[in-house]
């Protein structure tokens, strides 16, 4: 492994730069009263945990009213627990990566379940293990050491985004993190503080994400610039290497938004899976090489639902960018004519009022279709 030089300089200098620096006004990082915990002392586990899932593939900023939000709604691991996916789903609605949404909602199930299965007097019910939370759903090991070391203070090192950048710099290493993991989780491991692993690992996140920035750097105000072999180097922007990306998968997707002769539009629930899994949406499915967009309508109604439709007017066409792929919708009104509608690739179908589709979880794509279908029945 790279050696990252004398660790308790490195550490201090750290934590020092952090008191005055860091992001300490996370709420779920304090006490309910809003003060900070003392060494060792512990924090709610399950605001943290359900911040720490939301903080995957997003940034502080966007989760911290949806984290005010839930908590608002399901205070306690068991309010969750009694409630409704549905309700995990409507709350969850725009952050997007929807299954980690269905994936705490079953943990709480989970955690609360075992808690019935074996009672212990004055336990609760919170893993103390990486192996305990990473038994949960959708929790990896950074997720897990994450929230062991933030709600428990206990000595687990973490490996998110900004943390591979800043050690990936410190060290100057040589290739792409993701091909080296086992040594950034050693060098993550050899670099803590296993006296203050909460307060140390906050500051690496907050030093990778107000510092150690991915693009143009502030080198001049960086607690580890002299111990920093990337900036030694004269290019720290070069460090993390990075594999080459492939390309964007771009997809055409037809939908259709069918009504009947009373106004109601039909919508279906997506199969409990994938990132959008349990989320209502307009049917529709991808267009085929040479097919014209109507057709491809038509047929993905009669594949997915068994009915035939007549496919009328454009109603919008919007694009939406996910992690893996690049999609286009193009979204055309329809006239229902035959076939009574059925779950063929999905949990259920329903027909609804179109003031009534607020009351559904719809991936964010379809904000602009129901947008664009209310202002057309406003418009006449």
């Amino acid at each position: 492994m790279l050696d990252p030089g004398p660790l308790e300089p490195l550490r201090d200098s750290l934590l020092d730069w952090w008191e005055p620096h860091g992001r300490h006004d996370i709420p779920w990082k304090r006490h309910p009263d809003g003060s900070r915990p003392g060494a060792g002392e512990p924090l709610d586990p399950f605001g943290v945990w359900v911040a720490e899932v939301m903080l995957q593939q997003t940034q502080l900023a966007v989760v911290l009213p949806y984290w005010h939000r839930w908590m608002a709604a399901f205070p306690d691991l068991r309010t969750l627990a009694a409630s409704s996916e549905h309700d995990a789903l409507m709350l969850w609605q725009g952050l997007g990566y929807y299954a980690r949404a269905r994936r705490l909602h079953a943990g709480a199930q989970q955690l609360v379940a075992a808690e019935h299965r074996a009672p212990a007097a004055g336990r609760d019910p919170w893993p103390r293990t990486l192996d305990g939370w990473m038994a949960l759903p959708g929790i990896g090991r950074s997720t897990a050491a994450s929230i062991l070391s933030s709600a428990f203070d206990l000595p687990y090192p973490i490996l998110d985004g900004n943390v591979q950048r800043v050690l990936a710099r410190l060290v100057a290493h040589p290739e792409p993190p993701k091909r080296q993991l086992a040594h950034f989780w050693q060098l993550s491991e050899t670099v803590l503080d296993p006296h203050r692993p909460r307060a140390f690992n906050q500051a690496l996140m907050d030093l990778g994400a107000g510092v150690c920035t991915p693009r143009q750097p502030s080198c001049g105000v960086c607690p580890w610039r002299g111990r920093c072999a990337a900036y030694a180097a004269g290019d720290p922007g070069r460090f993390p290497v990075k594999d080459t990306p492939p390309p964007v998968p771009f997809q055409v997707i037809g939908v259709g938004v069918v009504r009947d002769s009373e106004g109601k539009v039909l919508i279906d629930q997506r199969l409990p899976e994938g990132l959008l899994g349990g989320l209502w949406e307009f049917p529709g499915g991808k267009q085929e090489p040479g097919e014209a967009i109507e057709a491809t309508i038509e047929r993905e109604l009669r594949e997915e639902l068994a009915i035939e439709v007549t496919v009328g007017e454009e109603l919008i066409t919007l694009e939406h960018a996910y992690s893996h792929k690049r999609l286009c919708f193009v979204v055309h009104l329809c006239r229902w004519l035959a076939g009574e509608p059925q779950p063929l690739a999905s949990q259920q179908v329903r027909w609804v009022a179109p003031e009534q589709l607020s009351s559904y979880p719809f991936p964010a794509a379809n904000a602009r279709i129901i947008a664009a279908l209310q202002a057309r029945i406003t418009a006449g």
